[in-house]
């Protein structure tokens, strides 16, 4: 293999793909990016068996030429180390030359590196998919990846709330997510001809969001019982998909209301981010709001702190009074999600969760269940 390319777009390729590299395996062979020259371009790949991405550079873009093809091949390299050199390279241009042995010759102007590689022929076999894809525009995937995203579960012990729901019913999309301490579900249109039920881990909706563009771009969305695959404009990015049954998660959200408020949203996450600094001493992040006739009282304190109060309007209130306390946190991350210059809480008790929306805005809801305290 022996092909030169310019070194930047060497370099955006070679970091889309490092997302993808395992950090601590016991499997030399996933600690690498493969490399795969051809006459059409470069294809750079990266995996930790779990999430894979492939990258894919064409010899032309924009009427540029940006590789130069000398020998076909292909090529193992560790990830980390290639990056690294690729970064620190002294021109704009960067020669690679697989000699026997697969020892890797890395050239830039005086600069030469000679590194060890291994067979490409080790690297795992990326999976199959051949069903019809379906595809959404780049932007709303984004979006509807930061909405429920937030929500999905850090722990290991119930590895099926690492992963988002995705529900496909009567044309809809659900997209849900919990961790047993509150839950974000959102509702897109999505036309289907069969019935949809995955789950896909957080981890590589993440990774997608940082990967897909903020425009109108179509996204193809294909999927095995097991593996799901997101097609961008030259990238691919393959997610195993975990098994198991999700909660019913309309089961838990309530369906009356005690106490109904709507208020400024910028306002009450100020208000609310501001009762948090204190807050932080306490491992439930806790802070109290208290309805009264129209205002709401924020609270917070510790005892070797001090505490906050601040008052915020309501522009409507009805309903019960209402004294309740929650994590800090998981209010300020359900408010940033919320689009709408109001949102509307919905309370049905002290102990019981309570729900948000944005202001005439049904397609999503989050949920937050309170902390008990003193």
């Amino acid at each position: 293999m022996n092909f030169s390319i310019k070194k930047e777009r060497l370099m955006q390729s070679v970091n889309e793909c490092l997302r993808a590299v395992a950090t601590k395996t016991p499997q030399a062979i996933l600690t690498t990016i493969k490399l795969e020259v051809s006459l059409q371009g470069l294809k750079c790949t990266g995996s930790d068996s779990d999430i894979s991405i492939e990258s894919f550079i064409p010899i032309e873009e924009a009427g540029d030429e940006v590789i130069e093809v000398f020998n076909a091949g292909s090529i193992c390299l560790n990830a980390r180390l290639f990056a690294e050199i690729i970064r620190k390279l002294p021109t704009d241009t960067v020669e690679l030359n697989v000699k026997g042995n697969f020892q890797t010759v890395i050239k830039s102007g005086k600069s030469e590196f000679k590194i060890n590689g291994l067979d490409a022929d080790e690297y795992p076999k990326l999976p199959t998919i051949d069903h019809e894809p379906y595809a959404l525009q780049a932007k709303i995937l984004k979006e509807m990846i930061k909405q429920t995203g937030y929500a999905v579960s850090s722990a290991e012990t119930r590895p099926i709330l690492t992963g988002i729901n995705w529900k496909v019913e009567n044309n809809m999309l659900i997209c849900a997510a919990t961790d047993s301490h509150r839950l974000s579900k959102k509702t897109i249109p999505f036309e289907s001809s069969e019935e949809i039920n995955i789950i896909i881990p957080g981890k590589s909706l993440d990774e997608l969001s940082k990967l897909a563009n903020d425009d109108e771009e179509l996204v193809e969305i294909s999927f095995t019982p097991s593996q799901i695959l997101f097609k961008m404009k030259n990238i691919l990015l393959y997610s195993r998909l975990l098994e198991g049954n999700y909660p019913d998660i309309n089961r838990l959200i309530p369906t009356e209301e005690k106490t109904v408020m709507k208020i400024n949203t910028k306002d009450f996450l100020r208000a609310v981010d501001r009762a948090s600094i204190l807050a932080k001493d306490d491992k439930s992040h806790t802070v109290k709001i208290v309805s009264n006739d129209g205002l709401i009282e924020i609270s917070s304190k510790t005892s070797e702190v001090g505490n906050l109060l601040e008052e915020v309007q309501a522009s409507e209130l009805s309903g019960e009074e209402i004294t309740i306390s929650f994590n800090a946190r998981y209010m300020i991350e359900a408010l940033r999600t919320i689009e709408s210059e109001n949102v509307v809480i919905n309370f049905t008790g002290i102990m019981r969760p309570f729900v948000l929306t944005g202001e005439n805005d049904a397609s999503m809801i989050q949920l937050i269940l309170p902390v008990r305290t003193v």
